[in-house]
């Protein structure tokens, strides 16, 4: 347990936390969990919460779900660490086999286990300039793929993500995003690309072109079809390898086990990690075998890569979806969801909310500063999401506007305690 010394009091802990942690470390509530269960959490001074956020989408099968607390238990009895490098253990294999069945790509396929989303989607661009012998990366504005320095180049949003942090990695280079209400469609993209390859980068130095088929911290846009495909198409025209970036979309929270099984294109690499191993720290990478195999042994891998209580807690987590059918219940709360958002949209005391959106469970909306117009209003938003808190409800925002409220509760959440969230969420949005 924790020292006595402020352990009762949130603000005691803050204080502590102000006073050992680096600033730069960022938090969008003061609570200080104690214990959680499914999607209920109780702060240290014993107050109980509505989890809308799930560890930023972490926790589809929600906080410690009984089936992935005992796989982890049990192989807390046999070992927690050797190093995948070092001596070899067969639930990574396991599990690797299970991804490579699952994943939305064709042909032989292969899986990389890491540790964090970072490391996923760096490791993708190692791969994808391992197999190419090429080094330039394309990605979209408003995308988010991590904090390290690869990562955080190829995230489309300075502040706060590269605020303060030095020169960009070299040859990564931004396409805008198609969003209608910000004025960019399909067309202007795709153009803009082509801009791109005759002013800055021959596409023949292009190694990837990394997407979110659903930005996550971009304010929960997804990709047009019509995007995808051209993509596609520009990856198969050049030899460039096809991204996606299923960190947060990824393990049924779109209505699908990976969001890019809602287009008819394939990528030829998919990253993972958050929702695969239930709160247990687990990334990888899946793709088609010929590319995954670029690298020389020793190239990839890392000391905690694979951990073997984490690689235990995702089996389960893939049993727990198959067992919970957690796939068609993401699809029927996001209906449920969205249908009280329209409610609320109709409402004359609530705040204005405008572009309810999202597929499956991955719901989201926008704050606006008036009924029929899409001007957005982040301060309205922050108040919200601090209002939310004093009654209950976890709740996170978003957005190239910091104006997008988005709902990421565990799909394993009943609906009795999704609608006290939702009352929770409506006396937030009160004017």
């Amino acid at each position: 347990m924790a020292n006595d010394q402020g352990r009762q009091t949130n603000a005691g802990w803050l204080a502590r936390r102000e006073a050992a942690v680096a600033r730069g470390v960022g938090h969008v509530t003061g609570v200080f969990t104690d214990r959680a269960e499914n999607a209920e959490l109780w702060d240290v001074a014993g107050k109980r919460y509505i989890d809308f956020a799930g560890g930023i989408a972490v926790l589809n099968t929600g906080h410690r779900h009984p089936k992935v607390m005992a796989a982890v238990q049990a192989q807390m009895e046999r070992f927690t660490h050797t190093c995948f490098q070092v001596t070899m253990y067969d639930s990574y294999v396991e599990l690797c086999e299970r991804l490579n069945a699952l994943v939305p790509i064709s042909g032989p396929v292969k899986s990389l286990l890491l540790t964090t989303g970072a490391e996923a989607t760096e490791n993708a661009v190692k791969i994808a300039r391992a197999a190419t012998g090429r080094s330039g990366v394309i990605a979209f504005t408003g995308g988010f793929h991590g904090r390290t320095i690869v990562a955080m180049a190829m995230t489309g949003k300075v502040a706060p993500y590269k605020k303060g942090f030095g020169a960009a990695s070299a040859e990564i280079h931004h396409v805008p995003f198609p969003i209608p209400q910000h004025g960019v469609s399909v067309e202007d993209s795709l153009k803009y690309l082509q801009f791109l390859f005759k002013a800055d980068i021959d596409p023949q130095r292009v190694a990837a072109i990394i997407i979110e088929p659903v930005q996550g911290e971009g304010g929960f846009h997804m990709a047009p079809p019509e995007l995808m495909a051209g993509l596609r198409r520009i990856c198969d025209e050049h030899g460039v390898v096809l991204v996606a970036d299923e960190v947060q979309t990824g393990f049924g929270r779109t209505g699908k086990m990976f969001a890019m099984e809602h287009y008819d294109v394939e990528p030829d690499l998919i990253c993972v990690a958050k929702s695969l191993a239930g709160g247990f720290p687990l990334s990888g990478v899946v793709g088609r075998a010929a590319i995954m195999d670029a690298s020389e042994p020793g190239g990839l891998g890392g000391t905690y890569a694979g951990n073997p209580l984490a690689c235990a807690a995702a089996l389960a987590v893939l049993d727990v979806f198959e067992e919970e059918k957690l796939i068609d219940r993401a699809n029927a709360l996001g209906a449920r969801l969205k249908a009280r958002l329209e409610s609320l949209a109709r409402s004359n005391t609530a705040l204005p909310i405008d572009a309810i959106r999202g597929p499956g469970a991955m719901v989201a909306f926008d704050i606006v500063k008036e009924r029929g117009s899409d001007a957005p209003d982040a301060a309205a938003t922050k108040r919200v999401v601090a209002r939310a808190t004093e009654l209950g409800l976890i709740l996170l925002s978003c957005g190239v506007n910091a104006n997008t409220i988005r709902i990421l509760t565990p799909l394993t959440a009943s609906d009795a305690l999704v609608d006290e969230g939702l009352d929770r969420l409506e006396a937030a949005l009160q004017a």
